[in-house]
């Protein structure tokens, strides 16, 4: 006999409110949180937990156990946000160039550290897979390599370069930056240019 299967999908909404742009959104993986920025300062954090049948060891479904607002990035909109799942942590950026690490504290989200270049909006950031290390490139092609305590690695600006882009590879010890014009550049861990492909 044939048996048949219906497999089902649900989706949740979260409110944004007042139809706020959403900008960026990111997923940590490891524990279920989830970062949603946007215009005006939006910058929420829910965490989604599956739901258990008590009959059965069966996922039921998912729901949503924590919903919190961040304030920190005043009126100004959130461009950027990864997690760095080791450790814990959230780091944000905004279109005013701040720069804000979140953590977890008796069960609700709040500021560790705050960093303002006053210079140039973040492009992108990226955490190393350790979560030791993360590396911040700017729209004007400023680049900070920096630990996860805040303590500063490395610095360089690559001059008339926009940047856009910026990964690790998965061993920490190489890092591409990717153009505005699509050019990668391959540094080492240290700041070293290794190669530059058009």
């Amino acid at each position: 006999p044939v048996q048949e299967r219906m497999f089902v999908y649900l989706n949740k909404k979260i409110a944004v409110p007042n139809n706020v742009r959403v900008r960026c959104i990111s997923w940590n993986t490891e524990e279920g949180w989830i970062a949603c920025g946007g215009d005006g300062g939006l910058l929420k954090v829910l965490k989604v937990e599956p739901m258990s049948s008590k009959e059965s060891t069966q996922t039921k479904g998912t729901m949503i156990t924590t919903l919190q607002d961040l304030e920190g990035h005043d009126n100004v909109n959130i461009l950027v946000a990864i997690w760095n799942e080791v450790h814990r942590k959230l780091t944000t950026s905004d279109s005013a160039g701040v720069i804000i690490v979140w953590q977890l504290f008796r069960g609700s989200w709040s500021e560790e550290m705050i960093n303002d270049r006053h210079k140039s909006i973040v492009a992108d950031m990226k955490w190393t897979s350790d979560g030791q290390k993360i590396c911040i490139v700017y729209e004007d092609g400023g680049i900070i390599i920096g630990k996860v305590d805040g303590t500063r690695i490395w610095g360089k600006d690559l001059v008339r370069t926009n940047l856009r882009l910026v990964e690790w590879a998965p061993d920490a010890r190489h890092i591409l930056f990717v153009t505005d014009t699509a050019e990668v550049h391959v540094y080492d861990h240290s700041g070293t240019l290794i190669s530059q492909l058009p």
